[in-house]
């Protein structure tokens, strides 16, 4: 599945993502359904930047951060990764943070699986959501 189509399941399955962008293993954009990729360009680096001060927290060991959640007080911003991609997304207040990961993560996976096995196990939203395709963006 591509990005776009992917980035469009997930804001259609899941109700809490506001913003999503999916990063390659080299951290550019890969799709985001932001419209401007500026915007997608900053989120981007906003979660590289999180990922990397946590990952300087959680010290040396060959210990890698696959998920984490930056709570303020107007929303979260999600990161996840798997398999040399990642994903950031961002919600309003107070999220139900379980259900956010397993979407996610279910985005992430539905990029590496052929296409006839990609469809997200939860049942579809029925309000639509705009999702574009970003070229390669210096993040």
């Amino acid at each position: 599945m591509d990005a776009a189509s992917a980035l469009a399941d997930l804001t259609e399955i899941s109700s809490q993502v506001e913003a999503a962008v999916v990063l390659d293993d080299a951290g550019a954009v890969v799709a985001s359904t932001f419209d401007d990729a500026e915007r997608s360009a900053r989120l981007a680096r906003a979660a590289l930047d999180l990922l990397d001060a946590a990952g300087r927290r959680v010290g040396p060991g060959g210990r890698s951060l696959t998920q984490l959640e930056a709570a303020l007080r107007e929303g979260s911003v999600f990161v996840a990764s798997e398999e040399g991609r990642s994903i950031v997304a961002t919600t309003g207040p107070d999220p139900t943070s379980g259900l956010v990961f397993y979407d996610l993560k279910t985005c992430l996976r539905s990029l590496a699986q052929p296409p006839e096995q990609s469809k997200p196990g939860r049942p579809k939203r029925t309000t639509k959501t705009k999702v574009s395709e970003v070229g390669d963006v210096d993040a």
